[in-house]
């Protein structure tokens, strides 16, 4: 078994190849325990540590890397193909909005009855949208018709520097 030595500031010291009767003396010597670190390997790392310590700082890292990852959320805009132009005005200017600060937006054409034989006017109106955001948004998925509605999702053009 070969095996390592952590030190008190990181530092870590190889002992060598040594016997578990002989790993577990040294560790219990220093009030550590022998961790296996490499059981795969021939012959097998421990390492001398304090196990608490160890699992303590790993959550504290895994903690502070959570913390820093940027969540991006997905706003959603839903439509029918008879909206009216007006009306479809506050819905871009809002998308506009989320885009610039930093989120994504799902369009929905959502389609009833005997509309569903005109998703052209539904893939017309998603266009539109995306050429009218198209200075703000690139578009991350392209319009595809999923059951009864048509979607899109758009995504800001650049990353919002902070």
């Amino acid at each position: 078994m070969r095996l390592v030595i952590d030190g008190a500031e990181g530092s870590s010291q190889n002992i060598g190849v040594v016997s578990l009767s002989q790993a577990l003396q040294m560790a219990e010597e220093r009030n550590l325990d022998l961790v296996e670190v490499a059981p795969n390997a021939n012959p097998p790392v421990c390492r001398i540590m304090d196990f608490g310590k160890f699992q303590y700082e790993k959550q504290r890292r895994e903690r502070k890397a959570r913390k820093a990852q940027k969540v991006v959320e997905i706003k959603e805009i839903q439509l029918r193909p008879k909206t009216d132009d007006h009306h479809l005005g506050f819905k871009i200017r809002d998308a506009r909005e989320w885009i610039q600060d930093g989120m994504k937006v799902r369009v929905r054409i959502r389609f009833r009855g005997r509309e569903i034989t005109h998703a052209d006017i539904g893939r017309q109106r998603l266009d539109r949208i995306a050429n009218e955001l198209k200075d703000v948004a690139i578009v991350e998925q392209s319009p595809n018709m999923e059951g009864g509605t048509m979607l899109m999702v758009l995504a800001p053009a650049t990353e919002k520097k902070k």
